[in-house]
This record gives C-alpha cells, sequence and structure tokens, in this order.
C-alpha cells in the first residue's frame, strides 16, 4: 500500500471510529472495525485486542483470525508476552523478531514458535493512569513498524480507550440514575407506611419506623417491600402488621 493510501486509510478509520461512537453504539461492533482496520493500515497480517471488563482479568474481546486469537489466548494462559506486558507496564512492546522472545517470555515462546508470525506490536489502551487492555499487531513479514506507524497505532488505541470508557461510563451513570430513583421511590413509601401504621397504631413517626423495620427484619425482607405492602393494605384493619 502507497503512503498516500495508508493516511487515506487512517484518515478515515479515525473518523469512522469517531463516527461509531455517538449514540447508543456497540462496543464489539467498534472494536472489530479496529481490529480490521488496523490489520490493513499498518499491514500485519492480524489484530487483536485484550480487554479488561470490569474488574474481571484480561479477555481476547476482538480478533481478525482464529491464529490472533489463539496466540492472544496463548499469552493469557502463560500470563506473559507482549500484550500482557503492554497492558501491565501501560507502555509500547515491539519484538522485531519473535524468534528472540525465548529469554524474556519462555513459557509464551515455548507455545507460540508454531504459529508463523515473524513480529509482535502491542500498544496499551490507556487513558491517563487507567490501563484497560492492548491493542495488538502481527506480522508474517520481515517488515516490521516504522515510527511513524507506531505513533498512529497509538493514536487509533488511545480513541478506542476513549470510546471503552466513554459507553462505560454511560452505562455506569444509567445505573446510578436507576439506583437513585429507586431509592427515591423507596423513600416515599416507607414515609407513606409510616404514616399509615402512626394513624392505624396511633402511635408517633418514629415508633412507626421501628415496627417497620422490626417487621422487615423478622420477615427478611426489605424495608422498602414490606412499606409498599403496608401502603397496599391500609384499608384492611383486620390485618396484623405481622401478616405482612
Amino acid at each position: 500500500m502507497s503512503r498516500e493510501m495508508r493516511e487515506k486509510q487512517l484518515i478515515e478509520t479515525f473518523v469512522e471510529i469517531a463516527d461509531t461512537m455517538v449514540g447508543g453504539y456497540d462496543v464489539v461492533d467498534l472494536l472489530y472495525r479496529l481490529v480490521s482496520r488496523c490489520s490493513i493500515i499498518f499491514a500485519a497480517a492480524d489484530a487483536g485486542i485484550l480487554l479488561r471488563i470490569d474488574g474481571h482479568p484480561l479477555e481476547v474481546v476482538a480478533s481478525t483470525t482464529e491464529r490472533s486469537q489463539l496466540i492472544s489466548l496463548l499469552q493469557l494462559s502463560a500470563d506473559e508476552g507482549p500484550c500482557v506486558d503492554a497492558y501491565r507496564s501501560g507502555e509500547p512492546v515491539t519484538v522485531d523478531d519473535i524468534a528472540s522472545i525465548r529469554e524474556r517470555w519462555p513459557d509464551f515462546a515455548a507455545r507460540a514458535g508454531a504459529l508463523g508470525y515473524n513480529w509482535m506490536h502491542a500498544v496499551p489502551l490507556r487513558l491517563r493512569d487507567e490501563v484497560i487492555g492492548s491493542l495488538n499487531l502481527f506480522g508474517d513479514g520481515s517488515e516490521t513498524l516504522s515510527p511513524e506507524d507506531v505513533r498512529a497505532a497509538r493514536g487509533l488505541a488511545d480513541i478506542a480507550t476513549i470510546g471503552i470508557l466513554h459507553e462505560q461510563a454511560f452505562r455506569e451513570a444509567d445505573l446510578a440514575r436507576a439506583q437513585l430513583q429507586q431509592a427515591l421511590d423507596s423513600r416515599v413509601v416507607i414515609e407513606q407506611a409510616k404514616g399509615v401504621l402512626a394513624h392505624t397504631h396511633n402511635i408517633d413517626m418514629d415508633e412507626a419506623f421501628q415496627r417497620l423495620r422490626e417487621q422487615a427484619r423478622r420477615s427478611q425482607r426489605r424495608l422498602s417491600d414490606v412499606a409498599r405492602d403496608i401502603v397496599a393494605h391500609a384499608g384492611d384493619r383486620t390485618r396484623d402488621l405481622n401478616d405482612l
């Protein structure tokens, strides 16, 4: 691929990824687009992504081929290798000759030799001090990445990281909003139940709340659920608190 064509592909990839991160986008689709584009732009045989999801260990989330998925899994199994090191150190890791890795990563080297790759380049998915995975390129040929390619790969990894964390923040914000609304709704129904108990048993609101809590503990139910039952049966004077 000519330099002009590569630059055109690179610009289109940045634009495409940026466009993808609008609205309710699919992160998995974004990552598969990214590895597919990277293998073309950087003339790599394959590309893949390792990602830490919700605090769990690293996982393979996108690969261009079964072979690139296998070499990523081998690194996770051996708990070593350039992709794992890039994640742990937060810095890019380049292997110009895969035959030379035996001393640095002996367990991984013993398993990876038969896969046929000649070079590897791993870029951390990093935003400031947070590292969430690595973008990994694998090559069959003798020519590795140029310094310009390394910078470009870092740029693509950076924008992908922003996209992943952006989507995660939206999910967490939605969950936080839902939990807040649930807490507010529960508070309202608890206040209603206190009023029902205070009126029914001619007690003050503090005593009503104490009885509500005691019943929740005895029945091993949530306070809000007991409160909802009290409000729902407010007109039934034949029911005792212990019946709820």
